[in-house]
């Protein structure tokens, strides 16, 4: 990527960082108008304070004839620490707006790109973007943007304040000033570079121990676990020198701003001080500069501390633009962007009609490589029909296209003579149900996860709905019966309880169209009867699509479709294809020896 390039993306993340400012309504606002006022409550106090000093050190006047200096000295200060404490709750407040707000505009711009978007990212980055990436936002809204707007208002009032009173100071103060942030600039242009660096190897470290985690038996199968591990070990020191880098620089930055505030502050306490004793200043005023001095520099040094919390909210902002910048993955027409199916949003799929049409549709993957070539077909009748093929062929791009995953490079899907790419996206899925080859169940009890399908259904709809998928016949074996705990990945049930659970779902939905991806995955003999039988009579007044590589899971389909190398090569009934098609027999064959030697050697999915 060239330096333009890279250019033109830091000013953009900067941007859109400061445009979000608005989703915290009020509170930043707030925040920046309080911080200011503890400012003011600042300068006031230092006049006051000298004021004092000064009555009763050189004028010799008593306590008691300065109560009410004293009253407001101590009414300044305790305003001051109010003023503090809820410009910090403010300030943390809004950027907890913020944070809500972009996490879920990613999970919608997610749900939106779909699977077939997400499949093209690794889960690890993903995750980690969407949790810490939008944690480390925080701390840009809450500190850094407060110190800017501090840094640009305090010592501005503090300057318009001692200029009347003190020229030769506010020289001082407006020439030492401009120092700070220049320096800080300085570092902070190799130092914006460095966290760009350290957030994709964070990324990339992220990815790779979540590869190593999900292939860990295959490792251990290999013996290859040592030398995963070695690796491992050069990529986290790797991040740690990373880290170190920046954390140098970071030291290095607060070394400098200290030094230059220290000094230019010796700087004001010295001319103070011989104008003092050559008697050219009064005391209370030049108490008052020393006073101001320190809180003069302040908001630079505490500007210079929170710059790091910039740096790592705009390195996290460039990740996130390009989730929010990404268009769904096509090449054709823009994919649902008005209208409703004809068919209306009954949650009921029984008795309702369509017509699905392939014409000449093509698609193209981004690697120039061809899935679909000019494929057609059309389907007007409940029932069941499958598509089989090899490992590349286009199956899952075919199902992909009519879920609205994808969009067709060329051709187009008509729906009830409707092109699919007009029909609302969310609309047309509620008229799908979809099963894929791993069903993925949430961290809740057995009853939510059915429950998921339709969130309004009643328990009694739920346990009908479970009943016809044999989900009954299993739960009484739980301690907990319908509350029992399902954890991440389905941890807490089987494979064939967990295809159980998602058939469970789509009786539940009802919708008109079933779109499975190999159904009789992790099911003994027994259940894949007992599913063949389920789908067969489901399909008497609906729709049922199935993607599948156990040829004997799909003998009593209505319609075969045969993918080889992106095109539809054969379709017909099994007996019709036995006879006619010289791949549907080698694949039945394949299919027949896999299950053989499965149950030969006693591996069968359970």
């Amino acid at each position: 990527m060239s330096t333009k390039s890279d250019k033109a993306q830091l000013v953009a993340s900067k941007k859109w960082l400061k445009l979000q400012k608005s989703l915290a309504g009020n509170s930043l606002t707030a925040s920046v108008v309080l911080s200011i006022g503890a400012g003011l409550c600042l300068i006031g106090q230092s006049a006051v304070l000298a004021y004092v000093v000064n009555q009763v050190v050189f004028l010799e006047r008593q306590w008691q004839q300065l109560n009410s200096w004293l009253l407001l000295l101590i009414a300044l200060i305790l305003l001051r620490v109010l003023l503090v404490k809820y410009t910090e709750k403010l300030a943390f407040k809004g950027a907890n707006k913020i944070k809500l707000q972009l996490r879920e505009t990613l999970y919608q711009k997610l749900q939106v790109l779909g699977p077939a978007y997400v499949d093209q990212q690794h889960s690890a980055a993903l995750a980690q973007l969407l949790h810490q990436g939008v944690d480390s936002l925080e701390a840009y809204y809450a500190k850094y943007l407060p110190a800017v707007a501090f840094c640009a208002i305090i010592p501005l009032a503090i300057l318009a304040i001692v200029f009347p009173v003190d020229w030769r100071t506010a020289i001082i103060f407006f020439v030492t000033a401009p120092l700070i942030p220049m320096f800080m600039i300085l570092i902070g242009l190799k130092s914006e570079k460095l966290n760009q660096q350290h957030w994709q190897k964070l990324s990339r470290m992220s990815n790779h121990f979540l590869d190593v985690l999900q292939g860990m038996s295959h490792l251990k199968l290999f013996n290859a676990s040592r030398a995963e591990a070695a690796a491992i070990a050069k990529i986290a020191d790797g991040y740690r020198r990373s880290t170190m880098s920046i954390l140098k620089i970071a030291f290095l930055s607060s070394f400098a701003l200290e030094f230059l505030a220290t000094l230019s502050v010796a700087m004001v306490a010295v001319t103070v001080g011989f104008r003092l004793y050559w008697g050219e200043l009064d005391f209370a005023i030049g108490f008052m500069m020393l006073l101001l001095a320190p809180e003069f520099y302040l908001p630079f040094r505490n500007l210079g501390t929170q710059y790091h919390a910039k740096m790592k909210g705009v390195a996290a902002a460039e990740q996130m633009l390009e989730i929010i910048n990404a268009q769904p993955l096509q090449t054709g027409s823009s994919l649902f962007q008005t209208g409703q199916p004809e068919t209306g949003n009954s949650a009921s799929g029984t008795g309702q009609r369509f017509e699905i049409e392939y014409k000449n549709v093509s698609f193209e993957y981004a690697a120039q490589r061809k899935a679909l070539k000019s494929v057609s077909l059309k389907i007007d009748q409940p029932d069941m029909y499958a598509f089989v093929g090899p490992s590349g062929a286009g199956k899952s791009t075919l199902i992909d296209l009519l879920l609205g995953f994808l969009s067709p490079s060329q051709g187009e899907i008509l729906v009830n003579q409707q092109s699919l790419a007009t029909l609302d996206r969310k609309s047309w899925q509620q008229h799908l149900a979809w099963v894929p080859q791993n069903p993925q169940l949430i961290f809740a009890s057995l009853l939510e996860n059915i429950q998921l399908a339709n969130p309004n259904a009643s328990v009694e709809q739920v346990k009908q709905a479970a009943h016809l998928a044999g989900v009954d016949q299993f739960v009484d074996n739980f301690k907990e019966g319908w509350q029992h705990p399902i954890t991440e990945q389905g941890g807490g049930v089987s494979g064939g309880q967990k295809q159980r659970i998602a058939m469970a779902r789509v009786f539940l939905k009802d919708a008109p169209i079933l779109i499975l991806d190999e159904p009789s995955a992790h099911l003994d003999a027994e259940t894949e009867a007992w599913l063949k039988r389920t789908l067969k009579a489901y399909a008497k007044d609906h729709y049922v699509f199935i993607v599948a590589h156990r040829l004997h899971s799909i003998v009593d389909c209505n319609a075969i479709f045969v993918l080889d190398d992106g095109q539809i090569v054969a379709q017909g009934s099994h007996t019709q294809l036995l006879d006619s098609s010289d791949l549907y027999q080698h694949l039945f064959a394949a299919s027949n020896t896999y299950n053989e030697r499965a149950k030969t050697e006693g591996t069968a999915d359970e």
